[in-house]
């Protein structure tokens, strides 16, 4: 007689529990590459930025500033450009020529840091920002993403000292949770975790408000019609001119 033989395979439920299975890993594995590509991405921009703001200082120093400029005081912040002529391309990065569309810029905010034989020294605060698209505009009519001033008030109340309501209506879209502001009358920075959910016009800063109750802060606007945040870092020093 014949013997016969038993040919066994997988079930229909065993097939399922195993696709199952992969899928799940599939999905884990993708997102620690979307996670390992996005730390990748910040990681080079700031590396980029800390270059860009040595450059940005050391043009600063080459150029100099006009330490008799009425806007030069101490108790309010001003743009590098109203201190001294300085040709647009030198606010790119890299500054050497090149056809090639540029894609990180500086600005610079400058305070004196007091009088007499200390009014030499300069409070100096550089912006570098990513710039998206040939086209982009920013608020104020710039090519360039650069930091505006906006006006700002503390809110009233126990609990409310790390709060800020931005005064006037339409400017709420200039600062977003993750963006950096500098205070005009001290240039402090301080951290905005988020706008407000029952208030657009308000938002929350890292820490308490330091400065007074009426105010005014300087921050890099995202593009006009919206889109990422553009400053990528800040950075201060004190140079004697």
């Amino acid at each position: 007689m014949r013997n016969t033989r038993k040919y066994r395979g997988f079930s229909l439920i065993e097939v399922l529990l195993a696709v199952s299975t992969l899928a799940i890993g599939m999905i884990f594995i993708g997102g620690t590459f979307l996670t390992g590509i996005y730390f990748a991405t910040i990681s080079t921009e700031r590396t980029i930025a800390a270059v860009a703001a040595d450059e940005a200082f050391a043009k600063i120093r080459l150029y100099g500033i006009n330490l008799t400029d009425p806007n030069l005081v101490v108790d309010q912040l001003a743009p590098l450009e109203a201190l001294n002529t300085i040709a647009a391309e030198e606010f790119s990065y890299p500054s050497i020529a090149s056809l090639a569309e540029k894609q990180y810029y500086w600005s610079a905010l400058c305070r004196q840091v007091g009088s007499g034989p200390a009014k030499r020294l300069v409070q100096v605060t550089v912006f570098v920002s990513r710039k998206v698209g040939n086209s982009t505009m920013y608020p104020g009519g710039s090519q360039k993403p650069a930091p505006i001033k906006v006006g700002v008030s503390t809110v009233a109340g126990a609990g409310n000292e790390n709060k800020l309501t931005i005064n006037v209506a339409g400017e709420e879209i200039f600062i977003n949770g993750g963006s950096t502001i500098a205070d005009n009358q001290t240039g402090r920075l301080y951290r905005v975790w988020q706008r407000d959910p029952a208030a657009p016009n308000i938002i929350v800063l890292d820490r308490p408000w330091l400065e007074g109750s009426n105010s005014s802060v300087w921050v890099v606007p995202p593009p006009v019609g919206g889109g990422r945040y553009p400053c990528i870092a800040i950075y201060q020093k004190v140079i004697r001119f």
